[in-house]
């Protein structure tokens, strides 16, 4: 076992004794170092990498179908700078302690999956704990077993934590704490950081309750805001504060912004106007978006649907276009651009475009990559796992990922 690393249970349980100094009655757990223990690890010399989750389920027809897409950027002048895999499968069964269990095919999982390079049973904390009080039926709190793509980077090179983000949506609360995993050589020390609407309006609350904005009623109401806010954080681990660099984000982001809300973008404007900002000011090295507007199509109008995959599309661009702009991630980025899971494609079914119910197409999804490392203008057909994705990152940016199930894909390096 390497030295250096600290499983999560035993840290948690260095850190109870602290819990008493915690303001806001001390009902979170105290403030957790940041940063890893001074463990010597090399600096980091590979290339940056942007994963965009393109998410909330998408088909194959409306994305990477020439004839049909609705994210022409991505499919007409993406695909001639990487290498597009046009046959991407979600399993439909994995080994868990011996036994065949069926893979998902979901927002969370689909995520896990490709953070961690394996697939998993995930059962939320409703469904794990008989005796919680709170019954789910799509209960997305996770843990992950294995360690993900953030752990492995900032264990093995001296990258701080807001250098590796996570970009979550506003509907995803459970998102938010797939920062790290159980894996006893990994765990919270190497977690990533999270930038989302729900963290910027903790940082508010706070800010706006330690300078006095609020009184008598009104200050008990914000506080209760704030309480249940934090509650929502199931693994009681993180920080409530995000370090020194987040929280001067996301003053920027106050200032530019103000207070309600009415102002900045949502949906997944959001979160590319996020990850713009935070190449700009942050500089990550790692950092994945987790677009989901797509999502919406359970609403069961199709054009929420296709109007949500030209968004992102019209996100990549940006995207795209800002590091082109920029002389340290020009020529220097790594795209790695999957979905979470696929669709339905049933024509009869009342609500078009569903993904619960594990149908063939909600597992056929693709991927495509580009940058520093990946051969130009290839479309491959070879059929290759979700799982793959994880594996070939690692390989790309220099590093082991041991825990993987998934393989390197050789079809992907120039």
């Amino acid at each position: 076992m390497t030295t250096g690393h600290v499983d999560r249970r035993t840290f948690v349980k260095g850190t109870l004794a602290q819990a008493a100094a915690l303001g806001l009655g001390g009902a979170h757990l105290a403030a957790e170092p940041l940063e890893p223990p001074p463990t010597p690890r090399p600096a980091y010399d590979g290339p940056n990498v942007i994963i965009v989750r393109f998410g909330g389920g998408v088909r194959r027809r409306e994305t990477i179908d020439p004839q049909h897409t609705y994210s022409p950027f991505m499919r007409h002048e993406l695909v001639r700078r990487g290498t597009l895999l046009t046959d991407v499968q979600i399993s439909e069964t994995t080994r868990v302690k011996d036994k065949d269990v069926k893979v998902a095919t979901s927002h969370g999982e689909g995520t896990l999956n490709i953070l961690t390079g394996g697939y998993d049973q995930y059962l939320g904390l409703s469904r794990r704990d008989p005796n919680h009080d709170e019954a789910r039926l799509f209960d997305g709190r996770f843990e992950a077993r294995r360690p993900t793509l953030f752990e492995y980077f900032r264990s093995a090179y001296d990258i701080p934590a807001h250098q590796a983000l996570l970009i979550n949506g506003e509907d995803r609360t459970d998102e938010e704490f797939y920062s790290f995993s159980n894996h006893h050589l990994f765990g919270v020390r190497y977690r990533c950081s999270v930038l989302s609407l729900y963290r910027f309006k903790c940082h508010l609350l706070r800010q706006q309750v330690r300078a006095g904005d609020f009184t008598g009623k009104r200050l008990q109401k914000k506080q209760k805001q704030l309480t249940e806010l934090e509650s929502l954080d199931y693994r009681r681990t993180d920080d409530t504060r995000q370090g020194p660099a987040i929280e001067a984000f996301w003053k920027r982001w106050r200032l530019h912004y103000g207070d309600s809300g009415l102002v900045n973008p949502r949906g997944d404007g959001l979160l590319t106007e996020l990850a713009v900002r935070a190449i700009r000011q942050l500089r990550p090295r790692l950092m994945m978006i987790n677009y989901n507007d797509p999502d919406y199509v359970h609403w069961g109008n199709m054009t929420h649907y296709t109007r949500a995959i030209a968004r992102i599309d019209q996100g990549i661009t940006r995207l795209v276009e800002t590091c082109d702009a920029d002389a340290e991630y020009r020529n220097n980025t790594l795209f790695v651009i999957v979905p979470d899971c696929g669709r339905d494609s049933n024509r009869y079914m009342s609500v078009p475009c569903q993904h619960h119910f594990n149908s063939k197409s909600s597992r056929e999804i693709f991927a495509l990559l580009l940058g520093p490392g990946v051969g130009r203008g290839r479309l491959v057909d070879k059929s290759v796992q979700q799982i793959d994705i994880a594996p070939t990152v690692g390989r790309l940016m220099g590093m082991r990922t041991a825990h993987v199930e998934g393989s390197p894909l050789a079809e992907v390096m120039a």
